[in-house]
């Protein structure tokens, strides 16, 4: 990857697209920093701590929501509304039609999707001033101001903070190296790695000599994790097709080999993200209006994060998830169909129904294994790394289990993008 970025470089137009990228990262970083007007900021960092699953949030935004920034919210409003809109786009038969209609459907689903982000921003905004209230400062004008006011004026920048991220992403696609919404994750999990490393660090140097084995296990073991996941998220099956040839007018057609590349790990972080959405949501809402009840004390205790029974619930959760979202985005009898109409057939196995059900046997077995391996990778480190006491949770939280899988997949990623616009930079010099 090193060896890409290097030979990138020296190529004018792709260098200028890393540098657009690094200046709006830049931006985005600062957004991250910049505290929002009306927060007691230290009041209401420590309360944002308190809460696990709102602690690996603001870990993902690289410490923006514990910090009380303008980015606070980042761009989960937009993860949120792309997962609803693709669980509706399976349900709703009007949405699906639009799915397939090309780059016009492609533009209105956006649209939708936009409008459900900005929706999901308002609740989150007004979720997080009512639930920590406590937190807003009265006095900021120097006179004693009505609440609702600095409330209004905290929901107004978290909302308008998380749209900003989203133009961000869009203009970093656009205009840079591409996958601009990953990179800012990318971005903000290495960030929040990279403060709680160095706080370690610092620590050992001032005489806390006591966790150095520590620091030197955790590294082993994360760099061990991370290539067990970079020879997962590469491993596929290919399935072999043959096209006959075929003779139209003078020419001929077809008579070659190729195949369908089926990867272990084709569903990504979705079964995860869905997994524990489906857990947190909850217990988000409970800490929202009911704090102080019996219910959120008990959903805390058993289902809350790192308790065996929400490890239990995950881990088949991934299990389904992962069947799910590969019933999703892969679809054998649309695969069988088109080898066909062009000529194709796999060998030893008959056309149509027959192929469509052998490739959906072997995508059954293969998301087996991937699930498998996304529910290890959701528990394995986890555990491995609460074991080691840091004393400092930011590097638990920043590798986490979507932390991991989302710092290798979009590394892997823009590895690809880049070696893509040199390939394509090679044939159009060829071509002149």
């Amino acid at each position: 990857m090193f060896k890409t970025i290097v030979n990138a470089f020296k190529v004018k137009e792709i260098r200028n697209k890393i540098l657009i990228t690094l200046a709006l990262l830049l931006v985005y970083r600062v957004g991250c920093w910049l505290p929002v007007p009306g927060l007691v900021l230290s009041k209401f960092s420590e309360a944002i701590g308190t809460q696990d699953f709102l602690s690996l949030i603001s870990s993902i935004s690289g410490g923006a929501l514990s910090q009380g920034a303008i980015l606070a919210l980042g761009i989960s409003p937009y993860i949120s509304a792309s997962i609803i809109i693709q669980l509706l786009t399976i349900a709703i038969p009007s949405l699906e039609r639009l799915s397939k209609q090309g780059e016009e459907g492609r533009k209105r689903i956006g649209f939708y999707t936009k409008i459900c982000a900005l929706v999901l921003a308002i609740a989150q905004a007004v979720a997080i001033v009512i639930s920590y209230s406590d937190c807003l400062n009265t006095q900021m004008f120097g006179f004693e101001t009505p609440i609702w006011i600095i409330g209004t004026l905290v929901a107004i920048i978290l909302i308008a903070g998380s749209m900003f991220t989203y133009w961000l992403g869009e203009k970093i696609t656009e205009l840079g190296i591409g996958n601009g919404l990953s990179l800012l994750i990318f971005v903000g999990i290495l960030s929040t790695a990279g403060s709680a490393l160095y706080a370690n660090i610092v620590g050992i140097f001032e005489g806390s000599y006591s966790n150095i084995i520590d620091l030197v296990v955790f590294v082993v073991a994360l760099v061990l994790i991370f290539g067990f996941i970079v020879f997962m998220d590469l491993a596929e099956r290919k399935v072999p097709v043959q096209y006959a040839k075929q003779i139209k007018g003078r020419k001929m057609y077809g008579g070659q080999s190729t195949f369908i590349p089926i990867r272990v790990n084709s569903t990504g972080v979705m079964p995860i993200i869905f997994a524990m959405s489906l857990l947190t949501f909850p217990q988000l809402i409970m800490s929202i209006f009911w704090p102080n009840s019996s219910a959120y004390v008990w959903y805390s205790q058993w289902l809350g994060a790192g308790s065996w029974v929400y490890i239990v619930a995950v881990s088949l959760l991934i299990l389904f998830f992962a069947y799910f979202w590969t019933q999703v985005t892969f679809n054998p009898d649309d695969i069988a169909r088109n080898i066909q109409q062009n000529g194709g057939f796999i060998p030893t196995v008959r056309a149509g129904k027959p192929t469509a059900d052998y490739l959906r046997r072997i995508s059954n077995r293969i998301t087996l294994f991937g699930a498998i391996f996304l529910a290890v990778i959701a528990l394995v480190p986890s555990l491995v790394f609460k074991a080691i006491n840091m004393g400092n949770n930011g590097l638990v939280n920043a590798f986490s289990a979507t932390g991991l899988l989302i710092v290798v997949s979009v590394a892997i990623e823009i590895n690809k993008q880049l070696e893509a616009q040199m390939l394509m930079r090679n044939y159009k010099g060829f071509l002149r």
